[in-house]
């Protein structure tokens, strides 16, 4: 967010001081504590989900197109219709198995590319719709099966910017892990510094969660974007869901700028080597006039935004994964 005094304008880049290196940070092992971390991750593993799922990117099923993706151990298949509208069913055939995500789109209507068996969405032979939800940037799929909740009409989406005032970036990527290890990662903040130094500098967290009428962790910290030029912002990271957690700017450049996290597992809850895909979109906005050229740039940007989170999903993901070994084999610390 344009921040002014008096009407005056700031700039969007500060130029941080020659400050303690790596190694002379102040150390944050005191402050995360394993049990706070896990009482947040355990509140946020009660939350209701309605047994919605994030499959992917909105922009990322085409009209035309079939897109696949196996989410709890189950084949799904999500495609559109001439008229955009979003349908999902279950990605094998009823005929003889074949692998849906392979079919071809004619005309609005998914067709098995083994014996031409036609779907336009409705049951039929056995094949069942899932309840399909696009929120415009994210398509969300409910397996009342997988999650075994109560079921509910929508899933619950953050709060976000203001539709068409953001630019917007989803980056996927999967690791061997389980859900609650990408959400253990996203609620332990003080790890930013420490082991993302070349995005993060001078992060201090300045609330912790007290409880569930007020679970959020409160961070101050600096985005590196080149040498010494810094965005220094307060942040504040929140779980919604099981699945879900979301960072939003709360003050400094990019008010109301939202990282949303969702960690989608793959593989059965029971599976030995479990995998789950972290499917995160980054909605990026700012009131200074100039971001209108921001938006108009989107197409260049996407790719450069989901590079930058991808690189830091490289060291996360493997956060993770190592989380998950050490409790798959009872040597997690706590």
């Amino acid at each position: 967010m344009t921040r002014r005094n008096g009407g005056r304008w700031s700039p969007p880049l500060r130029l941080r001081g020659s400050g303690p290196d790596w190694a002379a940070q102040e150390p944050t092992w005191r402050d995360a504590r394993p049990a706070l971390i896990a009482g947040a991750l355990k509140r946020a593993m009660t939350r209701p989900s309605g047994n919605w799922y994030v499959v992917g990117a909105s922009r990322d099923v085409r009209a035309g197109e079939p897109y696949g993706r196996t989410v709890g151990g189950t084949e799904v298949v999500l495609w559109r219709t001439d008229g955009g509208e979003l349908r999902a069913g279950s990605g094998v055939c009823p005929h003889l198995g074949a692998p849906l995500r392979d079919s071809r789109v004619v005309c609005g209507t998914l067709v098995c590319h083994w014996h031409g068996l036609a779907l336009d969405g409705a049951p039929f032979a056995g094949w069942q719709p899932f309840p399909v939800h696009d929120d415009g940037v994210l398509v969300w799929v409910r397996l009342d099966e997988v999650g075994g909740e109560e079921p509910t009409d929508r899933p619950v989406v953050p709060e976000r910017p203001a539709r068409g005032d953001a630019v917007d970036a989803v980056f996927t990527a999967a690791g061997r892990c389980e859900p609650q290890d990408v959400v253990a990662n996203r609620l332990d903040p003080w790890h930013g510094a420490w082991f993302h130094p070349y995005s993060f500098i001078d992060l201090s967290v300045v609330r912790e969660p007290r409880g569930d009428e007020d679970d959020a962790f409160v961070v101050d910290v600096s985005f590196r974007v080149a040498g010494r030029l810094v965005v220094p912002v307060r942040a504040e990271f929140t779980a919604p869901g099981p699945r879900t957690v979301v960072m939003r700017i709360t003050d400094g450049e990019g008010v109301s700028s939202v990282v949303e996290t969702h960690a989608t597992p793959l593989t059965r809850p029971d599976h030995e080597r479990p995998r789950t895909a972290v499917v995160e979109a980054t909605l990026a906005a700012s009131d200074r006039p100039g971001f209108a050229l921001a938006r108009a740039a989107a197409p260049v940007l996407r790719p450069l935004m989901r590079r930058t989170a991808g690189r830091l999903w490289v060291d996360d993901l493997a956060y993770a994964e190592r989380r998950w070994a050490l409790r798959s084999t009872g040597r997690f610390p706590g």
